[in-house]
């Protein structure tokens, strides 16, 4: 790994905190905030490939994990990794892994629509995934309760993969992050 790398790898992960400025949106029916964050995560996966996306949400979720409020709405520490939104975080890492490798294997055609599909799959696929189980297995959900619940954030994913596509498609024309093969 060279200092280029820790460097985006750091980037991000400062990025992912950033994003949590944004004022979350909190639907009043199920009291969890959608944030910009996961933004981050997609976009990750989708600049940086999936080894360096990856570990830029890993180094994300130490952060976390040492208490720095880099989450929205300021919190941090390692009670976070103990609620109901936990699964959903801890599959940062993973999520941003599988949308650069979804790029990654894509990168010779890599358009705004690929990149979006990446992103569908890993971005909300893999972070939808692993969140739903952690609150059926975790906090004796229903598996249909837990599902339509997260149902109300489909809108905002949907745009932030978007989002993520298109930045992810300009900055493979102007400064490739991705090395080509």
């Amino acid at each position: 790994m060279t200092t280029k790398d820790i460097a985006y790898i750091a980037l991000f992960a400062a990025l992912t905190a950033a994003l949590a400025l944004f004022p979350p949106l909190t639907i009043p029916a199920i009291n969890v905030p959608i944030t910009a964050q996961t933004l981050g995560v997609m976009l990750a996966g989708s600049i940086l490939g999936a080894r360096r996306g990856g570990l830029s949400m890993l180094l994300f979720l130490g952060l976390v994990a040492a208490g720095l409020p880099v989450l929205a709405g300021g919190r941090g520490g390692l009670s976070v990794f103990a609620g109901p939104t936990a699964g959903f975080l801890v599959a940062w890492p993973l999520a941003a892994f599988v949308v650069g490798a979804l790029v990654e294997r894509a990168w010779r055609r890599l358009n705004v629509a690929t990149a979006f599909l990446a992103n569908l799959v890993g971005g909300i696929g893999v972070i939808y995934a692993l969140g739903i189980a952690w609150l059926v297995v975790g906090f004796r959900v229903d598996p249909a309760v837990a599902t339509t619940g997260s149902a109300a954030f489909i809108p905002g994913d949907l745009i932030k993969a978007g989002v993520a596509a298109t930045v992810a498609v300009t900055v493979k024309r102007a400064y490739p992050l991705i090395a080509r093969t």
